[in-house]
């Protein structure tokens, strides 16, 4: 049981606490609601920018590396396509510099024409690097594309186009950071040996002063039910030939989102399950063989990808996967192994629960998703599945008119 205290100030700010006595260190984790689904179409990747711009110093601490670092501390972020995570791990005697940091970089980042031009630079190498010059680099951009028609999920965090990144203006940018980057549209989280009156009373001190902007109005855009198999082929210069198979599933708070995890580990968690004993042991259809879940907020993707032996062919691989989908839709889930996936999720959760720091990133998640008890109910959410439910999950979902199928092969 992870305990916790929630609060929000007068500007809107989103202050949850958990109390650590284990740990010497303090965790100071901050979410802004923005992501990739929350950029326009034609402007793409400025969330991911931001990630990098962050770091590039405020008003009253122009270099926010070296004081972190100098703090014996460390930070880092991530950026995916429902949100951005930024936390910084220290002594606990350094959480007021921890929230000092926070707090001037969220009012007065330091945006300007020189410090743009180095962080665009940096984003536009790395999507060279990682995405165009790459080994099966384009294959997330592609099957992205392809298994939405019209909601934001479309595009990747790096940007759907790389020219969006090398257009993007310094107006684009500030204004960007002034509708997003806010106490109204952020949740911060310090976990450590803390008292949640003495957290409360720092945060006001060092946010309170933070203006408040204007609520942001999103467009939930609804994908539409697909009911129509859509399949692309490319070609690239790559080792050896893949598949990549998606089906749309539930969104994040959803019974049915639980049953397909179980699903993906039943499938592919380890070398004891069922595609690689099956298509790459007995069968040699391929080297590798994964399924999992892109775990997004709204409806997500089921995700099946395969790489070829020699000789085998793009046709064969397919139905061999649909082959393993359809002995699962059949009922062909022993319950030893129902069991087995279940054991191993509680054990898993269990382990990412010890960090203060895991701990702070669940928290902000969990009241992300307006579900911050969800963080103790987790472990429910799992077992209570039947197979029953499962299985009918699996009959009704892994159908090929759901599918959407890139045929990646080699040159």
């Amino acid at each position: 049981m992870i305990n916790y205290d929630i609060s929000t100030l007068h500007n809107g700010l989103k202050v949850i606490v958990h109390k650590d006595d284990t740990t010497p260190m303090v965790c100071v984790n901050m979410l802004y609601r923005v992501g990739a689904k929350d950029e326009k179409e034609d402007k793409t990747g400025f969330a991911h920018l931001f990630e990098h711009l962050m770091f590039s110093g405020s008003k009253n601490y122009p270099d926010f590396d070296n004081i972190v670092e100098e703090s014996a501390g460390e930070s880092n972020a991530f950026t995916n396509n429902d949100y951005t995570n930024y936390f910084i791990t220290l002594p606990l005697s350094q959480l007021e510099t921890a929230l000092q940091l926070e707090s001037d970089r969220m009012q007065n980042l330091i945006i300007n024409q020189k410090s743009l031009d180095i962080q665009k630079n940096v984003v536009i190498e790395e999507f060279k690097q990682r995405y165009l010059n790459q080994p099966y680099g384009d294959v997330w951009m592609l099957l992205r594309e392809l298994s939405y028609s019209v909601h934001p999920y479309r595009w990747s965090t790096i940007g759907k186009d790389i020219s969006h990144i090398e257009r993007a203006t310094l107006n684009d940018v500030k204004k960007f950071y002034n509708q997003f980057y806010c106490p109204n549209n952020a949740i911060l989280c310090i976990a450590g040996n803390v008292e949640k009156q003495d957290v409360i009373k720092l945060c006001k001190k060092y946010f309170g002063t933070n203006e408040k902007r204007e609520e942001i109005i999103r467009k939930h855009i609804k994908e539409p039910l697909q009911i129509e198999k859509r399949e692309l082929r490319v070609k690239r210069n790559i080792p050896q030939n893949a598949i990549y198979i998606t089906f749309p599933m539930a969104s994040r708070l959803e019974k049915e989102y639980y049953a397909f995890d179980l699903l993906s580990d039943i499938l592919s968690n380890g070398r004891s399950s069922r595609l690689y004993n099956s298509l790459v042991k007995e069968k040699k259809i391929f080297t590798e063989v994964n399924a999992f879940i892109s775990g997004d907020v709204e409806n997500g993707l089921f995700i099946l990808t395969g790489k070829y032996c020699e000789k085998v062919s793009m046709e064969k691989g397919k139905e061999a996967l649909f082959e393993e989908l359809e002995k699962i839709s059949k009922s062909e889930i022993d319950p030893k192994e129902f069991q087995k996936v279940k054991n191993k999720f509680e054990s898993t959760m269990a382990f990412s629960q010890i960090k203060a720091i895991e701990k702070a990133m669940n928290l902000c998640y969990f009241e992300h998703l307006d579900n911050i008890e969800q963080i103790n109910k987790e472990i429910d959410s799992y077992t209570n599945l039947s197979l029953d439910f499962v299985k009918e999950v699996a009959q009704k979902n892994f159908v090929e008119e759901k599918s959407n199928i890139l045929y990646y092969e080699s040159e």
